[in-house]
């Protein structure tokens, strides 16, 4: 058995477009003149809302509502966003015997409402959110000593470098994706232990 870890965007959820389009919408009611781009996203060092933002030009003291608009956005959406094509199978599949769980900087109201759109809320052993004190370091160390026993391993799978970042900090193993919000150039400076370009790359790594 292992901890599987996933980040959200990017990894399960494909809210790129969603991501740029509720940025600009932010810009626009904050009075802030940038035109947002993927851009934006790809070469963040830390991938957050507070850091997507200062990278749309969002003045600091007004990066908080920023965040808070962003995530209204998300939450008001008619429809949770789409997963990408075989994260599902591969979920249920670690779910017969692995504990899974999601670190994010998306709040936990809305992975949930996207995992109860897509029949795998029962799957999932803990999200730990925006909402949720602490670095996303200090997250996934909270779900290593909650799900933990014998040593077993501890896998972070993120598209983004903060990700491999966090992972390398709490001690766990690194696993990059390429489909996400952030190329490989930029994933690579993470020096993450695994790369895999589709889901069920992760079973062969994770099942190895």
């Amino acid at each position: 058995m292992a901890l599987v870890i996933f980040d959200y965007d990017g990894v399960l959820a494909d809210t790129l477009d969603d991501l740029i389009r509720f940025g600009q919408e932010a810009c626009d009611q904050l009075g802030v003149k940038h035109v947002v781009t993927k851009d934006d996203l790809s070469n963040l060092e830390v991938m957050s809302f507070a850091t997507y933002g200062r990278a749309c030009e969002v003045p600091e003291h007004l990066i908080d509502e920023f965040v808070k608009i962003s995530l209204r956005l998300f939450a008001e959406k008619a429809s949770p966003p789409a997963i990408f094509d075989g994260v599902s199978e591969v979920i249920q599949h670690f779910s017969t015997n692995h504990k899974i769980a999601i670190v994010t900087t998306n709040s936990s109201q809305n992975v949930h409402a996207f995992l109860t759109q897509h029949g795998l809320d029962s799957l999932i052993h803990a999200v730990y959110g925006v909402d949720t004190p602490g670095s996303k370091a200090q997250k996934i160390s909270i779900a290593r000593e909650r799900f933990v026993q014998n040593g077993e391993a501890v896998f972070m799978i993120g598209d983004a470098l903060s990700d491999i970042r966090a992972a390398k900090e709490a001690g766990v193993t690194s696993i990059a994706v390429t489909w996400g919000h952030q190329g490989l150039e930029t994933l690579i400076k993470g020096k993450p232990e695994y790369v895999v370009n589709s889901p069920h790359e992760l079973i062969g790594v994770i099942e190895r």
